[in-house]
């Protein structure tokens, strides 16, 4: 029989087990009490003038979006997930992940600044915004890839049979941090906006979705969400344990490079000529509101391409061997299946798949023929994963379930 969607997705997951459920919805429960409180407290001194500000801001940020969400659904249309996956993804880092980090943040940088206090030579090298300067490296990548982190854990720990390898660990991560970017850029522009009257509106969005929006958060969540995927692809038994660690150091240390611009120009100014950073006279204030977007979004795009081309280089390489990986697991796997599960001339079209083609199912709308695509490639992963945890193919209710539903389709 095949099974259910629901079914398919909580096979083999902790879920199952009431004790785990009820665990997961108290945890959720508090996360989702703290985060409301957090956003409370942040509007809560807000004008009529202050929410028009924020929901512009929100709405020119899902606007651009859209952007980096259409980029991972292409990375993702081999084994594409749930949309109900896509859409928990994006609601933890937009509420619960940001909404979380808000006073984790806030704590950390006001303890920085009561330390900054302390030692007045700071200030005298960093200026009178030392604890913005010192704190922001700390605090962002510290807080904020632990809160989006934990959201990709969970799902590679309770979801498990949705959770394959590096690219699919990649669009968990980058799902998170677009979700993320999403909803703290809004809250940037109402922070300045409630403390010096600016609107730096299009500073903000183009800088947060320079590099169509995956030169971000979605980077920093999506290199620990490769590192996941690489512990669930790997055969090796010390990778799983290392690349998850490796994945999330790389994540924090992109984080910290973006935020700890400030403090290394600083640093270097000083060391150079032995005074701090002139400040500004007086603040600018209405030139921000209307820099052209496209300026902010050439120059933070081609910066942030030079600065984070390491990282970029890690994840275009790990995403292409993935796609071999994924290739060479559904040639093998499908090579010994006959109809209803695939057709000689479908094997074909399967064995001159290439890194941007997508084959289609003949004789079928165009519904239809992605449905069978994507059940005969779940077919192959599964038998992978079976196989390589040393049991029966035969005996397993996913792989039983993916080819009734193959011989559904065709029916």
């Amino acid at each position: 029989m095949t099974l259910p969607n629901r079914a398919s997705l909580l096979y083999g997951s902790p879920l199952n087990k009431p004790r785990n459920a009820a665990f997961l919805v108290v945890v959720l429960l508090v996360l989702i009490i703290i985060s409301a409180s957090s956003f409370i407290q942040e509007f809560s001194a807000v004008t009529q003038g202050g929410f028009q500000v924020f929901f512009i801001a929100l709405a020119g940020a899902a606007l651009l979006a859209l952007v980096p969400l259409a980029i991972v659904w292409f990375l993702d249309r081999r084994e594409p997930e749930s949309r109900w996956l896509y859409a928990i993804a994006l609601l933890w880092g937009g509420l619960i992940a940001t909404g979380v980090a808000l006073p984790l943040n806030n704590f950390l940088l006001t303890t920085i600044a009561g330390f900054i206090d302390l030692h007045p030579a700071l200030q005298t090298i960093f200026g009178s915004n030392a604890g913005m300067v010192l704190g922001a490296p700390v605090a962002g990548p510290l807080v904020e890839e632990t809160t989006k982190g934990l959201g990709v854990l969970l799902l590679f720990w309770l979801l498990r049979a949705e959770f394959d390898n590096v690219r699919d660990g990649f669009i968990y991560g980058a799902l998170v941090g677009i979700g993320f970017n999403l909803c703290e850029a809004p809250l940037y522009v109402l922070q300045e906006f409630v403390i010096a009257g600016d609107v730096p509106l299009y500073l903000q969005l183009g800088d947060r979705f320079s590099l169509f929006g995956l030169a971000g958060h979605a980077l920093f969540t999506g290199l620990f969400g490769l590192g996941l995927g690489l512990a669930r692809q790997t055969t090796r038994r010390w990778l799983r344990y290392a690349a998850p660690v490796g994945g999330w150091l790389l994540g924090f240390s992109g984080h910290f490079l973006n935020n700890a611009i400030g403090l290394m120009v600083r640093l270097f100014v000083f060391i150079t000529t032995g005074q701090p950073v002139p400040q500004a006279s007086t603040p600018e204030v209405a030139p921000r509101m209307v820099e052209p977007f496209f300026h902010v979004w050439i120059i933070h795009s081609a910066w942030r391409l030079i600065g984070f081309f390491p990282f970029f280089l890690i994840v275009g390489v790990m995403l292409w061997q993935s796609g071999i990986w994924e290739r060479q697991v559904i040639r093998e796997e499908l090579a010994d299946e006959g109809e209803p599960v695939i057709l000689p001339e479908e094997y074909e079209a399967v064995k001159g798949d290439r890194i941007f083609k997508t084959r289609s199912i003949p004789h079928h709308n165009r519904r239809t023929s992605a449905a069978i695509v994507q059940a005969q490639d779940e077919l192959a992963i599964r038998k992978w994963r079976v196989k390589q945890a040393g049991q029966a193919v035969e005996s397993d209710p996913l792989v039983a379930s993916w080819r009734n539903e193959l011989g559904r389709l065709r029916g």
